[in-house]
């Protein structure tokens, strides 16, 4: 059976050939205007993107695509975009420099998510970040316990700024590693150090009984361990 292909349709649809080269010049023509444009949005809007520059980022892309290959689209348009577009983020960058509170609501806050090996549960709640996915964020900095770390900060850039004990500091601290923070329990063994698998408060156990975290409430524990960092 011989399938009866248009091939010319199959590869380019209903337009022309010629257009090939239409669309090669205006997508050409849009590569250097995205450049500009970023340029235009300054050095910090290009190495480490917030939420809003990320929007900023999107609609410039969008502004882009469409007369790249869409004939009725002329350049004129896309590039008027592109201006208000940088010229809003050029007004709005300067208005968060004036404005704290502006700043806050556009940008977000930095929050201490780790304070003195444990967990800031009431930031923590706010944001949208799984305790597995935060651990995993840790051990790729070489991190296998809370002891070891004194404070971690969420950035509003999302980045995680992670403040550690010097080696002759480094506490006992609820261990982050998969197979160690697997064996919680309830039930714990007298003189020996303890992490509260919720909030990573640390307390010695004189009594063998299910014990609560005066931090939290919470009644599941693992092994508390004290080793320095591998650097």
């Amino acid at each position: 059976m011989i399938l009866n292909i248009d091939w010319k349709s199959f590869f380019i649809g209903e337009e022309n050939w010629e257009f090939l080269f239409e669309i090669a010049l205006r997508t050409f023509i849009m590569y250097f205007i995205i450049l500009i444009g970023l340029r235009l949005l300054g050095k910090r809007g290009v190495r480490q993107l917030s939420v809003f520059e990320l929007v900023v980022i999107i609609s410039l892309g969008s502004a882009a695509g469409d007369p790249m290959f869409y004939k009725e689209i002329g350049l004129l348009i896309p590039v008027i975009i592109f201006f208000i577009i940088v010229g809003a983020y050029r007004l709005t960058t300067y208005l968060t420099a004036k404005s704290e509170k502006l700043d806050d609501l556009i940008e977000g806050k930095c929050v201490y998510l780790i304070k003195q090996s444990k967990f800031n549960i009431e930031e923590f709640k706010k944001e949208v970040l799984a305790q597995d996915e935060f651990f995993a964020e840790l051990r790729q900095q070489s991190i296998s316990h809370l002891g070891q770390v004194e404070n971690v900060i969420l950035e509003t850039s999302g980045t995680l700024s992670v403040y550690f004990y010097p080696d002759e500091k480094v506490q006992f601290g609820l261990p982050i590693l998969p197979e160690l923070f697997a064996k919680k329990t309830k039930i714990l063994n007298t003189n020996m150090h303890y992490a509260c698998s919720f909030c990573g408060n640390v307390d010695q156990v004189t009594t063998r009984t299910e014990h609560i975290c005066p931090n939290c409430n919470h009644n599941e524990w693992v092994i508390a361990i004290n080793n320095c960092r591998i650097k």
